[in-house]
């Protein structure tokens, strides 16, 4: 084992219960401005096309990527 493991292992050991009583303090407010339906649409729609797009292009284009020229 590593001394750097050992190290970190043997830290977290004696922090014991403190590792779990600790809480996040993530405070939350409303929103400023209300984001309309169109908006909506059209932020998922880019955020489908950024992410399904260049997959569907590969798999579109697979069988020219498998010819051995």
């Amino acid at each position: 084992m590593s001394a750097v493991l050992r190290g970190v292992l043997s830290s977290s050991r004696r922090a014991g219960k403190q590792l779990l009583t600790q809480k996040a303090n993530i405070y939350g407010k409303p929103p400023k401005e209300k984001i309309g339906p169109l908006a909506t649409v059209v932020c998922l729609s880019v955020f489908a096309v950024s992410l399904l797009g260049p997959a569907g292009w590969i798999l579109h284009h697979l069988p020219e990527y498998r010819k051995r020229d």
